[in-house]
Protein backbone atom coordinates (compact mmCIF):
# COMPACT_ATOMS: atom_id res chain seq x y z
CA UNK A 1 0.00 0.00 0.00
CA UNK A 2 1.73 3.44 -1.06
CA UNK A 3 2.05 5.69 1.84
CA UNK A 4 0.27 9.41 1.68
CA UNK A 5 2.97 10.97 3.72
CA UNK A 6 5.77 9.76 1.08
CA UNK A 7 3.39 10.94 -1.90
CA UNK A 8 3.32 14.23 -0.63
CA UNK A 9 7.44 14.56 -0.32
CA UNK A 10 7.27 13.10 -3.69
CA UNK A 11 4.47 15.92 -5.05
CA UNK A 12 6.72 18.53 -3.25
CA UNK A 13 9.51 17.71 -4.91
CA UNK A 14 8.00 17.53 -8.51
CA UNK A 15 6.52 20.75 -8.11
CA UNK A 16 9.62 22.73 -6.76
CA UNK A 17 12.64 21.09 -8.45
CA UNK A 18 14.03 20.91 -5.23
CA UNK A 19 15.15 18.22 -2.12
CA UNK A 20 15.79 21.27 -0.23
CA UNK A 21 12.95 23.62 -1.24
CA UNK A 22 10.28 20.25 -0.66
CA UNK A 23 11.54 19.82 2.78
CA UNK A 24 10.90 23.66 3.40
CA UNK A 25 7.60 23.34 2.07
CA UNK A 26 6.20 20.68 4.25
CA UNK A 27 8.01 21.64 7.16
CA UNK A 28 10.45 18.54 7.09
CA UNK A 29 14.57 17.78 7.66
CA UNK A 30 15.49 17.24 3.58
CA UNK A 31 17.00 14.09 5.29
CA UNK A 32 12.87 12.83 5.82
CA UNK A 33 11.77 14.11 2.03
CA UNK A 34 14.78 11.85 0.81
CA UNK A 35 13.29 8.76 3.34
CA UNK A 36 10.44 9.35 1.70
CA UNK A 37 11.09 9.26 -2.06
CA UNK A 38 13.54 6.60 -1.94
CA UNK A 39 11.22 4.41 0.04
CA UNK A 40 8.45 4.98 -2.25
CA UNK A 41 10.33 4.12 -5.03
CA UNK A 42 11.57 1.12 -3.06
CA UNK A 43 7.62 0.34 -2.49
CA UNK A 44 6.45 0.76 -6.42
CA UNK A 45 9.94 -1.11 -7.36
CA UNK A 46 10.34 2.00 -9.85
CA UNK A 47 12.80 4.79 -10.36
CA UNK A 48 10.96 7.72 -10.06
CA UNK A 49 13.35 10.90 -10.67
CA UNK A 50 16.03 11.70 -12.36
CA UNK A 51 18.31 14.80 -11.51
CA UNK A 52 20.86 16.93 -13.22
CA UNK A 53 23.33 19.62 -11.96
CA UNK A 54 20.18 22.03 -11.87
CA UNK A 55 17.16 20.49 -11.13
CA UNK A 56 15.48 17.08 -10.29
CA UNK A 57 12.80 15.84 -12.77
CA UNK A 58 10.35 12.68 -12.94
CA UNK A 59 11.88 9.60 -14.96
CA UNK A 60 9.61 8.29 -17.58
CA UNK A 61 8.19 6.27 -14.42
CA UNK A 62 7.59 8.59 -12.17
CA UNK A 63 5.61 10.62 -15.21
CA UNK A 64 3.32 8.05 -14.62
CA UNK A 65 3.30 8.11 -10.70
CA UNK A 66 2.40 11.70 -9.99
CA UNK A 67 -0.94 11.39 -11.95
CA UNK A 68 -1.34 8.79 -9.17
CA UNK A 69 -0.25 10.65 -6.00
CA UNK A 70 -2.42 13.59 -7.19
CA UNK A 71 -5.60 11.29 -7.23
CA UNK A 72 -4.46 9.73 -4.12
CA UNK A 73 -4.17 12.35 -1.98
CA UNK A 74 -7.18 14.34 -3.43
CA UNK A 75 -9.02 11.87 -2.52
CA UNK A 76 -8.05 11.01 1.11
CA UNK A 77 -7.99 15.09 1.39
CA UNK A 78 -11.68 14.90 0.19
CA UNK A 79 -12.53 12.31 2.68
CA UNK A 80 -10.79 14.26 5.50
CA UNK A 81 -12.73 17.18 4.91
CA UNK A 82 -16.05 15.31 4.64
CA UNK A 83 -15.79 14.29 8.43
CA UNK A 84 -14.26 17.18 9.68
CA UNK A 85 -16.29 20.19 7.99
CA UNK A 86 -19.28 20.35 10.21
CA UNK A 87 -17.26 21.28 12.86
CA UNK A 88 -15.12 24.10 12.29
CA UNK A 89 -16.58 27.07 12.90
CA UNK A 90 -15.35 30.73 13.93
CA UNK A 91 -13.83 33.47 11.98
CA UNK A 92 -10.72 33.74 10.31
CA UNK A 93 -8.72 37.35 9.10
CA UNK A 94 -6.81 36.19 5.85
CA UNK A 95 -4.57 38.56 4.00
CA UNK A 96 -3.07 38.28 0.25
CA UNK A 97 -0.90 39.82 -1.73
CA UNK A 98 -2.31 41.85 -4.80
CA UNK A 99 -0.59 39.80 -7.17
CA UNK A 100 -2.70 36.58 -6.42
CA UNK A 101 -6.19 38.47 -6.73
CA UNK A 102 -6.99 37.93 -9.81
CA UNK A 103 -5.09 34.19 -10.56
CA UNK A 104 -5.27 32.26 -7.18
CA UNK A 105 -7.47 33.62 -5.01
CA UNK A 106 -10.92 33.01 -6.42
CA UNK A 107 -9.56 29.14 -7.06
CA UNK A 108 -8.58 29.32 -2.49
CA UNK A 109 -11.77 31.10 -1.84
CA UNK A 110 -13.88 28.74 -3.42
CA UNK A 111 -12.64 25.34 -2.41
CA UNK A 112 -12.16 27.10 1.28
CA UNK A 113 -16.02 28.00 1.35
CA UNK A 114 -17.20 24.51 0.10
CA UNK A 115 -15.38 22.75 2.56
CA UNK A 116 -15.67 24.95 5.86
CA UNK A 117 -18.98 26.74 5.20
CA UNK A 118 -19.50 27.46 8.95
CA UNK A 119 -16.20 29.39 8.61
CA UNK A 120 -16.44 33.50 8.52
CA UNK A 121 -13.82 35.15 6.07
CA UNK A 122 -12.46 38.67 6.39
CA UNK A 123 -10.10 39.23 3.55
CA UNK A 124 -7.67 42.18 3.43
CA UNK A 125 -5.96 42.50 -0.14
CA UNK A 126 -2.58 44.51 -0.12
CA UNK A 127 0.96 44.83 -0.60
CA UNK A 128 3.42 41.97 0.82
CA UNK A 129 4.84 45.06 3.56
CA UNK A 130 1.34 46.62 4.59
CA UNK A 131 0.37 42.69 5.59
CA UNK A 132 3.19 41.65 7.16
CA UNK A 133 3.00 44.70 9.62
CA UNK A 134 -0.77 43.93 9.62
CA UNK A 135 0.05 40.83 10.89
CA UNK A 136 2.51 42.30 13.24
CA UNK A 137 -0.50 44.22 15.01
CA UNK A 138 -2.47 41.07 15.32
CA UNK A 139 -5.18 42.37 12.68
CA UNK A 140 -4.29 39.30 10.52
CA UNK A 141 -4.47 35.56 11.45
CA UNK A 142 -2.34 33.94 7.86
CA UNK A 143 -0.79 36.02 5.00
CA UNK A 144 -0.28 34.66 1.66
CA UNK A 145 2.28 37.34 0.27
CA UNK A 146 6.39 37.72 -1.19
CA UNK A 147 9.24 37.89 0.51
CA UNK A 148 12.71 38.64 -0.73
CA UNK A 149 15.48 36.05 -0.99
CA UNK A 150 17.64 35.52 2.22
CA UNK A 151 14.16 36.23 4.35
CA UNK A 152 12.84 33.83 6.57
CA UNK A 153 9.42 34.53 7.49
CA UNK A 154 6.95 32.20 6.70
CA UNK A 155 6.70 28.83 5.12
CA UNK A 156 8.02 28.88 1.50
CA UNK A 157 5.18 28.32 -1.45
CA UNK A 158 7.52 28.35 -4.68
CA UNK A 159 10.38 30.67 -5.96
CA UNK A 160 9.36 32.80 -8.88
CA UNK A 161 11.43 35.11 -11.17
CA UNK A 162 10.50 38.04 -11.82
CA UNK A 163 10.79 39.44 -15.48
CA UNK A 164 10.24 43.03 -16.95
CA UNK A 165 7.28 43.38 -19.22
CA UNK A 166 6.04 46.20 -21.30
CA UNK A 167 3.46 46.49 -24.28
CA UNK A 168 5.71 47.26 -26.89
CA UNK A 169 9.09 46.70 -25.32
CA UNK A 170 11.09 48.27 -28.18
CA UNK A 171 9.54 51.53 -27.52
CA UNK A 172 9.50 51.32 -24.18
CA UNK A 173 13.39 50.83 -23.83
CA UNK A 174 13.92 53.80 -26.06
CA UNK A 175 12.78 56.38 -23.66
CA UNK A 176 15.58 58.23 -21.72
CA UNK A 177 14.91 57.71 -18.78
CA UNK A 178 13.73 54.41 -18.30
CA UNK A 179 9.18 54.72 -17.38
CA UNK A 180 8.85 52.13 -15.00
CA UNK A 181 5.18 51.14 -13.52
CA UNK A 182 5.37 50.10 -9.83
CA UNK A 183 3.55 49.87 -7.08
CA UNK A 184 3.84 52.45 -4.14
CA UNK A 185 6.79 51.61 -1.49
CA UNK A 186 6.90 49.52 0.22
CA UNK A 187 6.74 47.01 -2.74
CA UNK A 188 8.85 44.30 -2.73
CA UNK A 189 9.18 44.37 -6.61
CA UNK A 190 9.81 47.62 -6.68
CA UNK A 191 12.67 47.98 -4.75
CA UNK A 192 13.94 44.70 -6.81
CA UNK A 193 13.58 46.87 -10.10
CA UNK A 194 14.91 49.88 -8.77
CA UNK A 195 17.70 48.18 -7.42
CA UNK A 196 18.83 46.57 -10.47
CA UNK A 197 18.64 49.41 -12.54
CA UNK A 198 20.68 51.64 -10.20
CA UNK A 199 23.06 49.11 -9.50
CA UNK A 200 23.69 49.18 -13.72
CA UNK A 201 23.66 52.95 -14.21
CA UNK A 202 20.01 52.51 -15.85
CA UNK A 203 18.24 56.10 -15.26
CA UNK A 204 14.86 55.64 -14.73
CA UNK A 205 11.68 57.45 -13.62
CA UNK A 206 8.37 56.65 -12.21
CA UNK A 207 5.65 57.40 -14.36
CA UNK A 208 2.94 55.40 -13.00
CA UNK A 209 2.36 54.48 -9.22
CA UNK A 210 -0.81 52.52 -8.23
CA UNK A 211 -1.64 50.18 -5.42
CA UNK A 212 -3.95 48.32 -7.83
CA UNK A 213 -2.80 45.43 -9.92
CA UNK A 214 -5.52 46.10 -12.67
CA UNK A 215 -4.28 49.85 -12.07
CA UNK A 216 -0.72 48.91 -12.86
CA UNK A 217 -1.64 46.48 -15.97
CA UNK A 218 -3.83 49.03 -17.23
CA UNK A 219 -0.94 51.81 -17.53
CA UNK A 220 0.97 48.97 -18.84
CA UNK A 221 -1.41 48.32 -21.35
CA UNK A 222 -1.45 51.79 -22.06
CA UNK A 223 2.18 51.68 -23.28
CA UNK A 224 3.44 53.72 -20.27
CA UNK A 225 6.40 52.77 -19.21
CA UNK A 226 7.68 48.93 -18.32
CA UNK A 227 6.31 46.35 -15.54
CA UNK A 228 7.84 44.14 -13.21
CA UNK A 229 5.62 41.01 -12.00
CA UNK A 230 6.37 37.58 -11.58
CA UNK A 231 6.52 35.18 -14.43
CA UNK A 232 3.78 33.38 -14.02
CA UNK A 233 1.64 36.34 -13.04
CA UNK A 234 2.32 38.67 -16.17
CA UNK A 235 -0.88 39.82 -17.20
CA UNK A 236 -2.05 38.81 -21.01
CA UNK A 237 -1.54 41.71 -23.45
CA UNK A 238 2.34 42.58 -21.91
CA UNK A 239 5.75 40.86 -23.43
CA UNK A 240 8.54 39.77 -21.61
CA UNK A 241 11.59 42.12 -22.56
CA UNK A 242 14.11 39.44 -24.12
CA UNK A 243 17.06 38.71 -21.23
CA UNK A 244 20.00 41.16 -21.45
CA UNK A 245 18.22 44.17 -22.30
CA UNK A 246 17.91 45.23 -18.99
CA UNK A 247 19.34 44.05 -15.93
CA UNK A 248 18.90 40.80 -14.78
CA UNK A 249 16.20 40.72 -10.97
CA UNK A 250 16.49 38.30 -8.35
CA UNK A 251 13.81 35.49 -7.63
CA UNK A 252 10.92 36.47 -5.23
CA UNK A 253 9.72 33.99 -2.70
CA UNK A 254 5.84 33.28 -1.85
CA UNK A 255 5.29 32.34 1.75
CA UNK A 256 2.39 31.56 3.92
CA UNK A 257 2.87 32.81 7.69
CA UNK A 258 0.41 32.34 10.53
CA UNK A 259 0.33 34.89 13.50
CA UNK A 260 1.31 33.21 16.86
CA UNK A 261 -1.25 33.02 18.99
CA UNK A 262 -4.00 32.50 15.90
CA UNK A 263 -6.56 29.65 16.07
CA UNK A 264 -4.36 26.57 14.94
CA UNK A 265 -7.45 24.55 13.69
CA UNK A 266 -9.04 27.59 11.61
CA UNK A 267 -5.55 28.83 9.88
CA UNK A 268 -4.28 25.23 9.26
CA UNK A 269 -7.76 24.55 7.01
CA UNK A 270 -6.77 27.58 5.08
CA UNK A 271 -3.32 26.49 4.73
CA UNK A 272 -4.30 23.56 3.85
CA UNK A 273 -6.93 24.44 1.10
CA UNK A 274 -4.05 27.17 -0.16
CA UNK A 275 -1.55 24.19 -0.57
CA UNK A 276 -4.28 22.46 -2.79
CA UNK A 277 -5.15 25.43 -5.25
CA UNK A 278 -2.22 27.74 -4.86
CA UNK A 279 0.78 25.74 -4.04
CA UNK A 280 2.16 25.65 -7.39
CA UNK A 281 2.04 29.22 -8.68
CA UNK A 282 4.11 28.46 -12.03
CA UNK A 283 0.62 27.49 -13.25
CA UNK A 284 -1.10 30.03 -12.63
CA UNK A 285 -3.24 31.50 -15.62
Amino acid sequence: MLDLSQLRSFIAVEETGSFTMAAERLGLGQSTVSQHIQKLETTVGRKLLSRDTHRVGLSSDGEAMIGYARDMLALADRAERHFRAGDLRGRIRFGVSEDLVNSQLPLILEGFARSHPSVDLELTVALSGPLFQMQDNGEIDLVLAKRRLGETRGALLHREPLVWLARDPDHALMQVPLPLIAFPSPSVTRSIALEALNKAGVAWRISCTCGSLSGLTAAAKAGMGVFVQPRSLAPTGLREIPTGRLPELEDVEFVLVERRGADKALTSALSEEIMRKAINLRAAP
